[in-house]
């Protein structure tokens, strides 16, 4: 497929909105599409001494309603996913870690959205102080495995990025 066109149609900062039209040189077929632009997301598994998981609790406006997820934050311009994600965990939790791996990139809803979420394991934490944006109001919690799992199960915890995370560190298929 080769971009014929794209318009963009929306942009609030955070992402942009284009109308995009597409060929398939070799076969004709045409597709329009409107895509969500995004720069891209790091999130961050951090796992303290005793195997808990850091999750961070926080208001959803599309969600209607408050989560339990994995702390994450959107690349800046030029930033790359691990810096991200040193960035990002310091602002929302105040942890900082010695030792970073990257588990899993994946793109997020290919159907509409650009995006692509990258995955850290953060181990060998030390506490700070938190800086969180003026419009996040982030609580903090460690959770067990156990407690993550029936999170999962009872619908508790309903976060794509936060559950596909846990599943990829907690079966050792990380990158």
């Amino acid at each position: 497929m080769k971009i014929a066109s794209s318009r963009e149609v929306y942009n609030c900062g955070l992402f942009r909105v284009t109308e995009d039209r597409a060929v398939d040189p070799k076969r004709g077929f045409r597709i329009k599409r409107s895509v969500v632009r995004h720069a891209g997301s790091a999130v961050m598994l951090a796992v303290d001494r005793r195997g808990r998981i850091l999750l961070v609790h926080q208001y959803r406006l599309p969600a209607d309603g408050y989560l339990w997820e994995l702390p994450a934050g959107r690349l800046d311009p030029g930033e790359r996913p691990l810096e991200a994600a040193k960035r990002e965990l310091a602002e929302e939790t105040g942890y900082r870690a010695r030792t970073w791996k990257k588990l899993v990139s994946f793109l997020a809803s290919p159907g509409y959205v650009e995006e692509r979420m990258t995955i850290f394991l953060a181990t060998d934490l030390t506490k700070g102080e938190a800086t969180p944006m003026e419009d996040e109001r982030i609580e903090t919690g460690w959770f067990t495995r156990r407690q993550v799992t029936a999170m999962i199960r009872t619908g508790k915890l309903e976060d794509g990025k936060t559950m596909l995370g846990f599943l990829i560190w907690q079966t050792g298929l990380g990158i």
